[in-house]
């Protein structure tokens, strides 16, 4: 275990921030785009393999947005540059609060976020999941999107995170999660944002993950995810490729067509020496392959962290050193990594006593969210909602079954305006439509923050803010 890093007082940290902030000048974007080519990612020109980590600091229990704190990320960018690692996944955010300090931050390390867009008040419903795709909650995630398209470091969203469990009843939520996954794909372009890709986190289940791979890569393009991921702990050091069965799922997934990386990794049954990390960035691995992101950066009740936090100062723990080793010993793969240009879509899978879903039917979307592709979401609701209740039982659910194409950016906003479109549910305008969102002006917070992130990574220390 590393020992715990030297503290800098306050004023040090501030004193050195003052001296820089003054050359400090807005600039450009220093990361490129991440985009979809084929059944891997690039940016720009290069292929883009994740290597990063799952970060919520309090998890579920004490729920916050870490992106929305700017100290946090000030103590926690210089770690996450120890590491090495390229990307985040947060899983909750605030969407009712600016976010721009930590995003600059992030990028001014070289790191990017993948985003999951639901939160414990506003997500569809496992158990009923009908009421559940409502307008209210397609309002925030809207307003989530609108949150974070503007950063050039925003990687992906995911439109669902284990919705589908080791239960067969489960399933019976495919169709939502993928009406969720169409609307928000519908709604970036609608909106003319980039086409930041849209994917599903699958829960470790064996019965039903590769039909959720297929379904959620069958039908119209309108229809299919942008990628797929899915969360795997059946590498338990001491292991191997094929001791974990890692080689099984290679070969089982090396005809699908889109790029797939593993949402959380790294199981704790054991001393965990991170041995996968070699495999997954591998020769193996990445014709199939793009990465993955280790559960998890804080140490929580579930005993998987990297560090412990306590308050603006934080402790490497000895898995923060084991994976650093894993990092520095692997090297990023250079060239394409062996991936596939082009590819064809999934069959949708069967329905059998694992699966449920009988067709590849989806619900349209509700027709009070339809407005919000024209006018945009307006305001999100926060993480505590606009009364507390969420969305789950707001009412305004879908009423119809959509036509395949019907998701195509241009087919609900036609609808919108009046003509004529199958599938959106309705062809009217809602008179509640939400004001349009207004975009935050920037201050000097992001460049300040950026300043302290180097700072702290240069001198080695973690940052008292």
């Amino acid at each position: 275990m590393k020992g715990f890093n030297s503290i800098l007082a306050t004023s040090v940290a501030f004193n050195a921030v003052a001296t820089f902030a003054s050359v400090l000048a807005p600039r450009q974007s220093s990361l490129p785009t991440v985009s979809v080519k084929g059944n891997a990612f690039f940016a720009g020109s290069n292929r883009f393999y994740i290597r990063g980590i799952d970060y919520q600091p309090g998890g579920s229990s004490q729920l916050a947005d870490p992106i929305a704190d700017a100290a946090g990320c000030a103590r926690d960018i210089p770690e996450f540059t120890k590491l090495g690692i390229n990307a985040v996944r947060v899983y909750s955010v605030d969407n009712s609060v600016n976010h721009d300090s930590c995003m600059n931050a992030l990028e001014a390390a070289g790191i990017y976020l993948i985003l999951d867009v639901n939160s414990p008040l506003y997500s569809i419903n496992r158990q009923d999941p009908a009421p559940s795709y409502n307008a209210m909650y397609l309002q925030s995630v809207f307003a989530t999107i609108d949150s974070f398209a503007k950063y050039s470091n925003t990687l992906a969203f995911f439109s669902g995170n284990e919705v589908i469990n080791e239960t067969t009843a489960s399933t019976v939520t495919a169709p939502y999660i993928k009406a969720v996954t169409r609307d928000m794909k519908q709604y970036i372009g609608d909106r003319g944002y980039r086409q930041i890709p849209v994917g599903y986190s699958a829960a470790d289940v064996t019965t039903n993950r590769y039909e959720t791979a297929e379904y959620m890569n069958c039908g119209t393009d309108d229809q299919r995810s942008d990628f797929f991921a899915f969360n795997d702990y059946s590498w338990c050091d001491p292991s191997s490729y094929t001791i974990s069965g890692w080689d099984q799922k290679v070969a089982l997934f090396s005809n699908y067509s889109l790029p797939i990386f593993l949402s959380e990794y790294g199981c704790n049954t054991n001393t965990r020496s991170f041995q996968e990390v070699a495999a997954l960035y591998g020769s193996q691995m990445t014709p199939v392959y793009s990465g993955g992101l280790v559960y998890e950066y804080s140490q929580e009740s579930n005993d998987y962290g990297l560090v412990n936090i306590n308050g603006n100062s934080v402790s490497e723990l000895p898995d923060f050193a084991a994976l650093q080793a894993a990092y520095q010993n692997t090297s990023m793969p250079t060239g394409d990594g062996g991936y596939k240009s082009t590819g064809t879509p999934s069959n949708c899978p069967a329905q059998s006593s694992t699966w449920l879903p009988g067709t590849d039917a989806l619900p349209a979307m509700p027709a009070g969210a339809v407005t919000y592709l024209s006018n945009g979401a307006g305001p999100g609701p926060g993480l505590k909602g606009n009364d507390g209740a969420g969305s789950q039982n707001a009412g305004g659910a879908s009423s119809g079954t959509a036509t395949a194409g019907s998701g195509q950016v241009t087919a609900t906003a036609a609808a919108a305006s009046g003509s004529t479109a199958t599938g959106t549910g309705s062809a009217t305008a809602s008179k509640a439509a939400a004001a349009n969102l207004h975009m935050p002006s920037m201050s000097l917070a992001p460049f300040v923050c950026g300043v302290v992130v180097v700072l702290s990574s240069m001198l080695g220390a973690t940052l008292v803010l």
